[in-house]
């Protein structure tokens, strides 16, 4: 399989959202559409890819606010982990998807688990469960590449002090699940807090602070 990887700026809180897409049949994941999925949806067409799938790194409103928009238009099947099952109904999530200009989110297709493998069309991808930032925080690994969402940032980790979060269990998560995978894993983070895009597994175990 031949992989491609879009990386999507978001701006309103500077919120990265990606496209994985299989070059030779055209179909594709989308992780953490935001606040412009229109943005994603419109570099998907360019490509002639068909979103398959959707996917939520976690149930935080700025991750989720664009999964109606991608859904109703694609008709993708729609992944999160179970242990946010609640998190993306909230009122107060709702309030904060209409405040960054998107809606709740619809209740997934599917809740998944620690090493479920997550099948877009040709593509498989493998749920890491990291929880931390959220009981129900993952990250996706599929060929080398890890889409790591609120958990590991690129010289940083995720924030720990909302409801459901824990500074222990995040730093548990990144040494245990993340940092013994192979160094040269690209590590995709799911906002832009830093000046370079991405990093590697290898990079954030030698020069990452808060780890």
């Amino acid at each position: 399989m031949a992989m491609e990887v879009l990386q999507i700026l978001q701006k309103k809180m500077d919120v990265y959202g990606y496209i994985l897409a299989d070059t030779q049949t055209g179909d594709c994941a989308v992780i953490d559409p935001s606040t412009e999925p229109e943005k994603i949806l419109e570099a998907a067409k360019i490509r002639s890819y068909n979103i398959k799938a959707v996917v939520n790194t976690h149930g935080h409103a700025d991750h989720t606010c664009g999964n109606f928009y991608i859904l109703k238009k694609t008709g993708a099947k729609l992944y999160l982990h179970s242990g946010d099952k609640g998190l993306a109904s909230k009122i107060s999530s709702k309030l904060f998807s209409k405040a960054l200009g998107g809606k709740s989110s619809p209740v997934p297709d599917f809740f998944v688990e620690d090493h479920d493998i997550i099948e877009a069309g040709s593509l498989s991808m493998e749920v890491i469960h990291t929880p931390g930032h959220t009981p129900g925080g993952i990250c996706i690994y599929c060929m080398k590449n890890l889409f790591t969402g609120d958990t590991l940032f690129v010289g940083d980790v995720g924030r720990t002090d909302l409801p459901g979060g824990s500074y222990e269990t995040l730093l548990e998560s990144i040494k245990k699940k993340l940092y013994t995978l192979p160094g040269d894993t690209i590590v995709w983070p799911g906002h832009n807090y830093s000046e370079d895009e991405k990093s590697t597994i290898e990079k954030e175990i030698r020069t990452n602070p808060y780890t």
